[in-house]
C-alpha cells in the first residue's frame, strides 16, 4: 500500500491551499483516511478524518470551521481544503490509512496501518 501526499507549500497567513492524498495497493473505498500535522518538535497531531464512503467526518477543534476533508473513491484521493491559513498551521501534513471502527479509533495516529511521506505547508504572517 502506497499513499502519496502533495499540495503544501509556502503561502501566507489567510490563504487558501487543498491537500491530496492517493491511495494505491489496496481498496480504497473500503478505507477509512485521516490527516495528521506534525510541526517542529512536537508530536503528530489528529487534524481530520473520514470514513470509507465519506458519510462521517472527524476533525480537530482547532481546525473546526477551516478545514475540510473529502474524498473521491473513484480517484483513490482524499483531499484537505485549508482556508484561512495561519502561522499555527506550519507543519508537515500526513495522510494516514486503516480499516478502522470505532469513531475514538479515527483521532489516533496508531490506528492508522499505513502513511504517506508527507507534505510541508508553511504559512508566513
Amino acid at each position: 500500500v502506497q499513499l502519496q501526499a502533495s499540495g503544501g507549500g509556502l503561502v501566507k497567513a489567510g490563504d487558501s491551499l487543498r491537500l491530496s492524498c492517493v491511495v494505491s495497493g489496496r481498496t480504497f473505498s473500503s478505507t477509512a483516511m485521516g490527516w495528521f500535522r506534525q510541526a517542529p518538535g512536537k508530536e503528530r497531531d489528529f487534524v481530520a478524518a473520514i470514513n470509507w464512503s465519506g458519510g462521517s467526518t472527524y476533525y480537530a477543534d482547532s481546525v473546526k470551521g477551516r478545514f475540510t476533508i473529502s474524498r473521491d473513491n473513484a480517484k483513490n484521493t482524499v483531499y484537505l481544503q485549508i482556508n484561512s491559513l495561519q502561522s499555527e498551521d506550519t507543519a508537515v501534513y500526513y495522510c494516514g490509512a486503516g480499516i478502522l471502527s470505532s469513531k475514538e479509533s479515527y483521532y489516533s495516529s496508531r490506528r492508522y496501518a499505513y502513511w504517506g511521506q508527507g507534505t510541508q505547508v508553511t504559512v508566513s504572517s
